[in-house]
């Protein structure tokens, strides 16, 4: 081993972060393939330039119907999650649960229709622990939903009513979309239906303390109690979030709203479908973000990449010869930027993937073969 690798294990041990095993990453009135844009309207910016300003009137007319109201009876006893619940330590740092209702274990949120045949998504807090769940409709219509499953890990949670016809959201791109641009939230806080608040995306990849690895969509749309759930739309009305939590002293609304990015949220849907649970893959490493002095101490031009701090003695990694003071930087052929990238990649691979790591060592990019094993 180089001095300068010494002095690079060194370093990542003096910084060793938290352990990650895997993570996360799961009509016949068909949805048009192409959604109507939001109007714009100008007006004069700074130094007389002009500024055209969305408007949300198509897209609310449009996509309101999708949008579902949801009430839970909880069979905890009142006064929200309790200690030891996977979401007890968030909710502690970041104030709620942000959806209890005022009665001895109700719940309600907000949710969206994702096919024609009755399967809606939800956040995970809105139903987890319940006896009884109702869906009501734009309509007025109420059913009895069955929960499909729950996966606290990223807050998603699939529903199922016995209906047919239904409109459907559609699904866009989070990767696409940029901090600055316009987004609307629809959902029922305090109980108000059907309301809509519009925003701009303030930042993406927000990493929370609740240790999910889920890359928050940050912003400043109005989300509060009730709004949990429901979708987060781009400006051409395709869902890029569920609307999940706010960060706050008060319980309330402060400017910063957080959304699961929509393909997460998909993915996890799908494996709840199927098999009515969410299982990740791991790899048997710890994990820490890189650093501008690391990434120098390592050869690498910039500071991208999962760094390896420890591996597990005869995991995953380790028999596929991965080793500490390592940079993931690639996984099958796709970028990984910040242990969120690998931890998202590697979680959604089924156990006994091979997958196809890029990892960087001694100045030199290495192609490794690493055989994913399940989470447990």
């Amino acid at each position: 081993m180089t001095n300068r690798r010494g002095r690079a294990v060194l370093a990542v041990a003096a910084m060793l972060c938290a352990t990650i095993g895997g993570c996360s990453r799961t009509a016949t009135d068909d949805v048009p393939a192409a959604r109507a844009p939001a109007t714009s309207s100008p007006v004069r910016g700074v130094g007389g330039s002009s500024t055209a300003l969305p408007q949300f009137v198509n897209l609310v007319k449009e996509q309101g119907p999708t949008v579902v109201n949801i009430s839970a009876t909880r069979e905890a006893p009142p006064g929200g999650v309790p200690p030891g619940h996977p979401l007890y330590d968030f909710f502690r740092h970041f104030g709620g649960p942000p959806d209890s209702g005022e009665g001895g274990g109700m719940s309600v949120g907000s949710g969206f229709i994702i096919s024609e045949d009755g399967y809606i998504l939800t956040n995970a807090h809105v139903v987890a622990g319940t006896d009884t769940v109702r869906v009501k409709l734009t309509t007025k219509r109420e059913y009895a939903a069955k929960v499909i499953g729950v996966d606290p890990y990223t807050d998603v949670a699939l529903l199922k009513i016995g209906a047919t016809g239904l409109r459907a959201v559609q699904a866009g791109n989070p990767a696409d979309m940029e901090p600055g641009e316009w987004v609307a939230a629809i959902g029922a806080p305090f109980g108000f239906e059907n309301s809509v608040t519009v925003g701009v995306v303030s930042a993406k990849g927000r990493l929370l303390p609740n240790g999910s690895y889920v890359p928050f969509i940050q912003t400043d749309v109005a989300v509060n109690p009730g709004n949990s759930g429901g979708p987060l739309f781009d400006t051409a009305g395709r869902v890029i979030g569920i609307n999940s939590q706010i960060y706050s002293q008060t319980g309330g609304y402060m400017g910063i709203s957080f959304a699961i990015p929509i393909d997460i949220a998909m993915d996890i849907s799908k494996q709840l479908r199927a098999y009515g649970k969410v299982t990740r893959g791991r790899i048997g490493v710890q994990l820490q973000e890189l650093t501008y002095d690391l990434a120098t101490t390592l050869d690498l031009k910039e500071p991208k990449g999962a760094l390896v701090a420890a591996v597990q003695p005869g995991g995953p990694a380790y028999r596929a010869g991965i080793r500490p003071a390592d940079v993931i930087v690639g996984v099958d052929g796709k970028e990984v930027d910040t242990t969120a990238d690998l931890a998202r990649l590697i979680g959604s691979a089924r156990p006994g993937d091979v997958i196809a790591a890029d990892v960087w060592r001694d100045g030199k990019k290495r192609p490794v073969k690493v055989t994913v094993e399940l989470q447990r």
